[in-house]
C-alpha cells in the first residue's frame, strides 16, 4: 500500500480506497461526504453506490456493486467486500495479493448492534487498516439497549409536557437509526427533508421505518422530530411551539459535547465502534500488522501496542510506502 495525496492506494494496481479527490478507480466503503469522490469508476455495495450517487448528483462515476462475500480481481490483486455495520451498504474491503498476504482495510467500521445496517463481520488478515475515530480508552458507550431507553424516556418526558422532541442527528446513517429506533417504539417521527429522501433509498434496499414521515411545515399533536444539526431552521420548529432538543453522537461520551451542541440533552448513539470494539475487532482479525487512521488513530496504536500487538498510526505524508 501506498499513502498518496489522494488517499490510500494499492502497490501494485490503480485502485485507491476511500479517496476523496477524482481517481480512476476507488473503493468506496460507506457514502459520508469525507469518503466519496467524482471518480472515474467506485468499487462498493450497491446501497453505497445508490446513497453516493444521490449525494453527489450529476456526477459521471461508472459504478462496479459488489455483494458482500463476492470476489473481483482487479490487476494481480482479488478485492472481497465484508459489512462493516457502520451505515447501510458500509463495507471493509479484502485485499489479497498474488503470494497470499492479506490486507483489510475497515472504512469506518460499527461493532455494537445496529437497526439499518448488517452486522459487522471479523475479517480475518495479516495486516488490519482500522479506522480509529474512538480509539481512546474514554471511549466507551453504554449497552445499546439503555441507550434506546434514554432516547425514548427524552421523547416521551417531552411530549408529556406539551414540547416538542427534536432530535439531531447527521442526513445519513444517525438519522435512519434514530427514525427506526423511535417509529418501531410507536412514536409519530417527522423526518427533514434531506434525511428522509436518504430513507427512501434505504427502503429500497429492505430497511423499514413504520410510523415516520416526511417534516411538513404545519404541525400534528405528539410529532417527535429527526433532523441534522442546523440551527437557522430551529426557529421555524420553535413556532409550532416550544421544543426540547437532543444530539444524538457518540461524542456525548464527553460531559461538554451537551453545551458544544447548544442542546438539552446528547445522548451517545454512535454508528462507529467504541475503544473496546475497536481492540476487540483487532485482535479477532488475527493481524500481525496493524495501522490505525483518523480519530485516535495514536492513542489507539499506544494502547495496541501495550498489549502486545504490532500497531502503529497511519500519519499521512505527501507519498509513503506502508508496506
Amino acid at each position: 500500500m501506498i499513502l498518496t495525496r489522494e488517499g490510500l492506494r494499492t502497490r501494485s494496481a490503480p485502485l485507491w480506497l476511500d479517496a476523496t479527490r477524482k481517481t480512476a478507480c476507488s473503493f468506496v466503503s460507506h457514502a459520508h461526504g469525507d469518503h466519496i469522490g467524482r471518480h472515474m469508476e467506485a468499487i462498493g455495495t450497491a446501497a453505497t453506490l445508490a446513497l453516493m450517487g444521490h449525494r453527489l448528483k450529476g456526477a459521471k462515476t461508472l459504478h462496479r456493486p459488489m455483494e458482500y462475500g463476492c470476489r473481483l480481481k482487479v490487476g494481480s490483486l482479488e478485492i472481497e467486500l465484508l459489512p462493516a455495520g457502520h451505515v447501510l451498504g458500509s463495507a471493509q474491503i479484502r485485499i489479497t495479493t498474488s503470494g497470499g498476504h492479506r490486507t483489510v482495510y475497515t472504512g469506518d467500521l460499527n461493532t455494537a448492534a445496529s437497526r439499518t445496517a448488517q452486522a459487522v463481520e471479523v475479517a480475518a488478515c495479516d495486516t488490519l487498516i482500522i479506522e480509529s475515530t474512538f480509539g481512546h480508552p474514554r471511549y466507551r458507550f453504554p449497552p445499546r439497549d439503555q441507550v434506546e431507553d434514554r432516547i425514548a424516556d427524552f421523547a416521551a418526558e417531552a411530549l408529556e409536557v406539551g414540547e416538542t422532541p427534536v432530535f439531531f442527528a447527521y442526513a445519513l446513517g444517525k438519522s435512519q437509526e434514530a427514525v427506526k429506533i423511535l417509529g418501531d417504539r410507536g412514536f409519530k417521527v417527522r423526518v427533514h427533508p434531506d434525511a428522509w429522501a436518504l430513507c427512501a433509498i434505504y427502503e429500497a434496499h429492505g430497511v423499514r421505518f413504520s410510523n415516520a414521515a416526511v417534516l411538513a411545515t404545519e404541525a400534528e399533536p405528539g410529532e417527535v422530530i429527526v433532523a441534522p444539526p442546523r440551527w437557522r431552521e430551529v426557529r421555524a420548529w420553535n413556532r409550532r411551539g416550544p421544543i426540547r432538543t437532543c444530539m444524538l453522537t457518540g461524542w456525548a461520551i464527553d460531559p461538554s459535547s451537551r453545551y458544544r451542541s447548544r442542546t438539552d440533552a446528547a445522548i451517545p448513539l454512535s454508528d462507529h465502534a467504541d475503544f473496546d470494539g475497536l481492540v476487540d475487532y483487532a485482535a479477532a482479525t488475527g493481524a500481525s500488522k496493524i495501522l490505525t487512521t483518523h480519530g485516535s488513530a495514536d492513542d489507539l496504536a499506544r494502547e495496541l501496542r501495550g498489549r502486545g500487538f504490532d500497531a502503529r498510526a497511519m500519519n499521512p505524508s505527501p507519498q509513503l510506502e506502508l508496506f
